[in-house]
């Protein structure tokens, strides 16, 4: 399969590559490697993906649609999987308009382009921030949506609603991933667990807000990558998956779980909850299991080590290996 990647030289976007590189796909990526974090991160990232096979690389903003309009045309993908975004609740606080920009607009050109280049499959990165303040647990996917938090959640619910009317209209399969608080190697380092681990091994303060008491369904990125593969296979008309572990932690019982890993303690500061941050996620999984075969495997306590150890691994060669990285590591 010709399958063309967008976001994959990061977190999830990098893992999802190799995962489609193991199963022999053909695979396209296009990212366009901004300063959102260090953009040596994400060429580290594409190092590791190159391991694992050969692939194409475009240096391209979704936002770009000339340049996409080149590449559909040039590689004629069968099947898109969106990953690019300008992440995170925060983030999209601080500039509501360029992550509308990005999140909205960018989302729209691979639509038409894929409408207009024939491809077969539109798989769609979404989130669980979507369902916003809801109290209905756990969240299922026919829930209103109603009640996003924050900017980056309403650009999610957006392109779902957008992926909806280009199949009514112009008849894409169109599968969106609900996603709830990915984790694991290459984690973006902005993100609380990478956070956390960084703050509290270099003992440094760890500011926790909501008192601690918030909770997520932590999700680890082995699990998301089972269920987006499988999804791939599975085009059938317009669909929505939760794509969680079905439990949830709160706060100050992940810290522990990262003191406990990292053999430190942490010296925790507590705060009032934040604009945008909702009190607790959860996953209805059933859905995805009945139709995707999707079974996640790894808990939170498990996952939590293996990111700990992942990541004491990495950070003693860090500076080295990101002083070395320049674009040509992504050449083909």
């Amino acid at each position: 399969m010709k399958v063309l990647l967008t976001g994959g030289a990061g977190f999830i976007g990098s893992h999802v590559a190799e995962g489609l590189l193991g199963r022999g796909d053909q695979v396209m990526i296009v990212d366009n490697l901004n300063d959102f974090y260090d953009p040596r991160i994400k060429l580290r990232n594409l190092a590791s993906v190159r391991e694992k096979g050969k692939f194409l690389f475009y240096k391209c903003d979704i936002r770009d649609r000339e340049a996409l309009n080149r590449i559909f045309h040039s590689e004629r993908p069968e099947t898109v999987v969106h990953l690019a975004a300008y992440a995170g609740v925060r983030p999209s606080l601080q500039d509501p308009a360029l992550c509308t920009d990005v999140n909205v607009t960018g989302t729209v050109h691979l639509l038409e382009e894929a409408r207009l280049s024939g491809v077969r499959h539109f798989v769609f990165g979404s989130s669980s921030s979507v369902y916003g303040t809801s109290n209905s647990l756990p969240f299922q996917e026919d829930d209103a949506a109603f009640s996003p938090a924050s900017p980056y959640a309403v650009t999610k619910r957006a392109g779902e609603l957008m992926c909806r009317v280009y199949h009514q209209n112009y008849g894409l399969a169109c599968t969106c991933l609900r996603f709830f608080t990915v984790y694991g190697p290459r984690q973006r380092p902005e993100m609380a667990i990478h956070k956390f681990t960084c703050q509290i091994d270099q003992g440094r303060e760890v500011t926790v807000y909501d008192e601690g008491r918030s909770k997520r369904d932590y999700t680890y990125i082995d699990d998301i990558l089972q269920g987006t593969v499988a999804s791939l296979d599975r085009p059938s008309g317009f669909q929505i998956f939760n794509l969680g572990n079905s439990q949830t932690t709160s706060l100050l019982e992940l810290i522990s779980m990262i003191e406990q890993a990292l053999g430190k303690a942490a010296r925790i500061k507590l705060l009032p909850s934040q604009p945008g941050d909702v009190p607790i996620t959860c996953a209805d999984i059933s859905r995805a299991q009945q139709y995707l075969g999707y079974t996640p495997g790894t808990g939170i306590s498990e996952g939590i080590s293996r990111f700990v150890n992942w990541y004491s691994r990495n950070k003693r060669s860090d500076s080295q290996t990101l002083a070395a990285l320049d674009e040509s590591t992504i050449s083909t």
